[in-house]
């Protein structure tokens, strides 16, 4: 996976501490959704995954506010936006947190559910509204502007293989398997690209356009928005380019969305204006997929695998713990 160091450090650093911590909160969440991994009850698995990951937000050094969560403060026991997280000390933060992004994929035991959630200091993430969001996310190491969000699918397709080198037949996509996507597929194939479809999981699947290993070059299509803004994260870690647009199609969207400071709904964000300065990102696997494994449960033992990534430094480290499951010590 490539990296980049981000040049833009308007926003203090976070301690560096803070990085190996909020592993912990991803490693407890994954591990509390896995264990009701395939019984079919999306919203035990993903009620375990957040009661978990506050109960370990709440331990951290910080004042912290969710900024994009599962919702408004309306929707409780999840983790809703407005949320203040931590023990009320050490530096205020902004949290975005998605404690399990693919709730279908998790309770059907499927590939490629996993806990994330990303931290900036206070009033350095986007605060938006849990609606769909527009997106288009490509790799590092293009031309800025490489992409446009308010392009058609085949002209983004087109220059992206120009930029890259190559024929847009060497070009592959990855869109959400919706209905709504069909008139972007169809415009990505007309243009001679190959498509990769997914179920659920776009954080991951924006991440992967920044691993060649995995053959993704462009990510494009309608998800969440707490999704985008933790996916951006990822990006402003890594490298790579993002273009965004809240998806708010009613009058009660707009509201919502201007009582959080957006007074523009056709507003197109680019990733600096999605995350500002220095963040921190973290997923851990709840079960295996492309960019990590599952929890692992053994006779003595509980396994996981984390990604943690910081944009001040560039820095990704590839966490794999063995937990001893001893009385004194619950992941849960």
């Amino acid at each position: 996976m490539g990296i980049a160091v981000m040049a833009d450090q308007t926003v203090q650093p976070l301690e560096r501490i803070l990085s190996l911590e909020i592993v912990r909160v991803t490693e407890r969440a994954a591990v509390s959704a896995a264990r009701l991994s395939g019984r079919g009850d999306e919203k035990a698995a993903d009620q375990a995954a957040v009661d978990a990951m506050r109960r370990e937000l709440n331990k951290l050094p910080i004042t912290g506010t969710v900024v994009i969560g599962e919702g408004e403060r309306d929707e409780a026991p999840m983790l809703f936006i407005g949320e203040t997280l931590g023990l009320g000390c050490g530096p205020k933060v902004d949290i975005a947190v998605d404690p399990l992004e693919g709730t279908t994929l998790c309770a059907k035991a499927m590939p490629g559910a996993i806990a994330t959630m990303a931290m900036a200091r206070g009033g350095s993430l986007l605060n938006a509204p849990d609606v769909y969001m527009e997106k288009i996310a490509v790799g590092p190491g293009y031309p800025a502007s490489v992409v446009d969000l308010d392009a058609a699918p085949e002209e983004n397709i087109r220059n992206l293989a120009k930029a890259k080198g190559v024929e847009p037949a060497h070009i592959t996509a990855l869109v959400l398997d919706r209905p709504r996507h069909a008139d972007v597929i169809a415009s990505i194939r007309s243009a001679g690209a190959s498509v990769r479809l997914i179920t659920d999981g776009d954080v991951a699947g924006v991440i992967h356009t920044a691993d060649p290993a995995t053959g993704i070059d462009i990510y494009m299509g309608i998800g969440g928005a707490p999704e985008g803004v933790l996916a951006a994260s990822a990006l402003r870690c890594i490298g790579g380019q993002m273009q965004c647009r809240l998806v708010l199609d009613s009058e009660e969207k707009r509201e919502r969305a201007l009582k959080m400071g957006i007074k523009d709904p056709r507003k197109r964000y680019e990733m600096h204006e999605i995350v500002r300065g220095d963040c921190l990102f973290a997923a851990t696997g709840v079960t295996d997929g492309a960019m990590l494994r599952g929890v692992k449960f053994k006779r003595d033992t509980i396994e996981t695998e984390t990604v943690v990534m910081r944009s001040a430094t560039g820095t990704v480290r590839w966490i794999r713990a063995e937990h001893r499951r001893l009385d004194k010590f619950r992941l849960d």
